[in-house]
Order: C-alpha cells, then structure tokens, then sequence
C-alpha cells in the first residue's frame, strides 16, 4: 500500500534486463556510444521531428533548470503555475542554473495554467517602460503537480500566448507517458505541434532508473544546452545506460503500457473511494494521482495498517489531505488492501 510516489516504484523488470544487455564490454564515453545515437534516431522519429535534438540527463530537475537555462535570459522571467515544481520544489535551482531569471506564479484549477492569467501577467511586464524584468520562457507542466492534465487545446492556448510575446514554450514531461495515454495522442501532437518547443520528456517515474531526456524541436537551441549540461556537471560520461533504458522503454510501446497500469491503478482507487464516508476526493482523477482529504480515524487506521502517503493540513481540523499516487507496480491487490482498511469501522 505504497501510494506516496511514482518515484517510490520499482524500476520495470524489461528495463533491469535492457541494463544487463548494456553493461557486456565496452563503450564510447560522453554520448557517442551506439546506444545514445540509436536513440535520438528512435525519438526523432517518435515525434516526427527529423531536426529534434536530444539529450540525456539523471535527475528531472537537471532537464528542467537546463532547458529553461537555454531557452530564458537572465534578465527575463520563466511563467509558470504556481504550484509548479520548478516554483515550489527545485531549490531556486531554475533561477540559479538561468542566472537569475524571475518565475511568475500564474494562477488556474488543478495546477494548469489559465491562459487569461498567463495573458495578464505577461502584458504587465511587457507594457512596463523601463528596462525591469522582461518576458521570457513559459513553462508547462504536463501532468501537473496537482494531477491535472492538460488537453491539446489548453496547450496550445498557453503556447499562443507565449507566441503572441515572442517567447518558448517548454512542457516539464516528468509524467508525460501518463498524460499522453489520457489524451490518446501522438506525442507530436502533445508537443511541438502544440506549440511546444522543449520537452523535459520523464522516465524516472514511469519505471526507469534516473533516466531523463530534453529533447529541442529547434536544433538552433543545441549548441547552448552541451555546454551548459557540461558546465553544470550533468554530462554522465556512460550514457549508454540510459540510452538503454529508454530503447526498452520505447520498445513495442513499453511506456505507454506502464502508464495506463499506474492510471488503472488510480482509476480502481477512485472509483473506490467514490461515496464513501469520511472521504473527500478534491478534484475528478485524471491520470495517476487522488488528492484526498480523509477523516483522521481512517487516516490513523490506514497509518497503522502501513499505507504510505503524504499527508498534510486539510481544510478542515478533522481531516488529513493525503495525495495519493499509483505507479505502473502499483496492483490491485494494493488497491483493494487500502479500500478495506478505509471502509472499515476500527
């Protein structure tokens, strides 16, 4: 009963297996082993993006402070919702790796960005006379930290926006695999014809180990990002291991089955959830995570029982929010185990 994290889940078993098949003799160093090039090949074509370039990293905040580094001045300010990770969990890591840039809060339901705000808070800088802070990158996230996910016209109405001011448009993809089963979407469609122009594309928490990818639909923006990745110590010099962990990943839709397994997983838990007292599901699921509030018996049984989740100040004194997150081990078993504990009477 392991609900606090996708990052919490195991790494998938035909991934464990592509890195045994990696680790037999020796390799290029720093990107140019067979592996790595194989891969931006496979991800070009992925998102029918023949010019995409591609670059592999370890940590998800890694892909995003860097993408936004490349893509946003230091004199300028990254738009993003304000309870974004970039906003309220990366450190000021955006602002230090960009040397400087401000980050705007915008505000919208379910941690997506309501384009009429983003619009007002880009025109407030835009129409200042003085040289302050200028408008820069806008940064979605995609599924959101609240669960949300948005759809191809709620993308492309931020990413017009961020057109109408002349500046990118960058998708934080940590979850991307679960917001694109969701959609039923090509990813293409989910990115750069949306109006995306860097993707921070997750595998870290859809069953990878430490393996996340930046991918450039304008390969101008190529050059900029090897050097701040260096100069910012996150070049791995044996890349094929992540490399091979995204071939397999890719392979005969892997990702995409691991996804829709995490969103079952909470589909099967809201569903259970649904109706029952002493329970407040806060907002419609719409991939793989439930933001609850819980009445405080259920929340000491389930404690007791061993669930895991994070737990935090609810509206009212006598509930607990808990955020409830499935991965793609997530069973339904687990599911099933944590529904009765919250059904019964103590």
């Amino acid at each position: 009963m392991h609900f606090a994290s996708d990052n919490a889940g195991p790494v998938a078993p035909e991934i464990m297996d592509a890195l045994i098949r990696a680790n037999d003799g020796h390799a290029m160093a720093y990107g140019t082993d067979h592996l790595t090039q194989a891969l931006e090949s496979r991800l070009r074509e992925l998102f029918e993006a023949p010019e995409a370039r591609v670059f592999l990293l370890t940590t998800g905040t890694a892909t995003n402070v860097l993408a936004l580094a490349t893509l946003t001045d230091p004199w300028q300010s990254v738009f993003c919702h304000r309870d974004a990770h970039i906003e309220v969990s990366e450190c000021n890591a955006p602002e230090f790796y960009t040397g400087g840039a401000k980050l705007i809060g915008v505000d919208g339901p379910t941690g997506k960005i309501d384009p009429g705000a983003l619009r007002s808070a880009m025109a407030s800088l835009s129409d200042q006379a003085s040289p302050d802070t200028r408008c820069g990158t806008v940064s979605l996230t995609q599924v959101t930290d609240l669960g949300g996910v948005y759809t191809l016209d709620h993308i492309r109405a931020v990413t017009d926006i961020a057109r109408e001011f002349g500046v990118p448009a960058h998708m934080d993809g940590a979850r991307f695999a679960n917001a694109l089963v969701e959609l039923d979407c090509s990813p293409a469609g989910m990115t750069w014809q949306a109006g995306i122009d860097a993707l921070s594309f997750g595998g870290t928490k859809n069953g990878l180990m430490s393996a996340e990818a930046v991918i450039f639909f304008n390969p101008a923006h190529a050059y900029e990002f090897e050097h701040r990745r260096r100069r910012g110590a996150h070049l791995s010099s044996k890349q094929r291991y992540i490399a091979a962990q995204y071939l397999a990943y890719l392979d005969d839709g892997l990702w995409l089955d691991l996804a829709r397994r995490a969103n079952r997983a909470a589909a099967r838990l809201e569903a259970g959830l649904k109706g029952l007292a002493g329970v407040t599901l806060v907002h419609p699921r719409e991939a793989n995570m439930l933001f609850t509030e819980l009445a405080r018996p259920i929340h000491a049984r389930l404690r007791d029982a061993g669930a895991v989740y994070y737990a935090s100040k609810a509206s009212r004194d006598d509930y607990v929010a808990a955020r409830l997150v499935t991965n793609w081990a997530t069973t339904d078993a687990d599911v099933d185990a944590f529904l009765a504990i919250v059904r019964s009477e103590g």
